[in-house]
């Protein structure tokens, strides 16, 4: 990863951003957003990202398919990619779609850091 991590947040919701957005604000990290899922793996490999967080449910889109095409855009370079579950019941979902981390949106602001910044980024 980079020195400040960039991270792609890939979500259309206000509360789902600004909650991204509080969480991480003091942890140095770089945010970049993006409301279009169909883009989102080009996004993330145009933007050199050192991560992929995106909302279970965005756009047309689920977060199943934008972990694949994540995976498929950077199959020689994978960036990690946390999904941020609407229930915990989805995590099965999370895992078979190939995401590295999931937490719910319930999950609290140490949660959230574990889930998405390597252990020299968490504040």
């Amino acid at each position: 990863m980079n020195a400040v991590p960039t991270v792609l947040l890939v979500a259309d919701r206000p509360s789902v951003i600004d909650w991204i957005h509080a969480v991480l604000s003091s942890a140095d990290v770089t945010i970049i957003d993006h409301a279009d899922p169909g883009s989102a793996a080009s996004a993330a490999s145009e933007h050199g990202v050192d991560r992929v967080i995106v909302d279970m449910q965005v756009g047309a889109m689920g977060a199943m398919a934008v972990t694949r095409a994540v995976r498929a855009e950077t199959d020689s370079d994978p960036i990690p990619v946390t999904i941020i579950l609407d229930r915990e019941a989805d995590s099965f979902l999370a895992r078979r779609a190939g995401a590295d981390t999931w937490v719910g949106k319930d999950a609290s602001t140490s949660e959230l850091r574990a889930a998405v910044l390597p252990v020299s980024s968490r504040p």
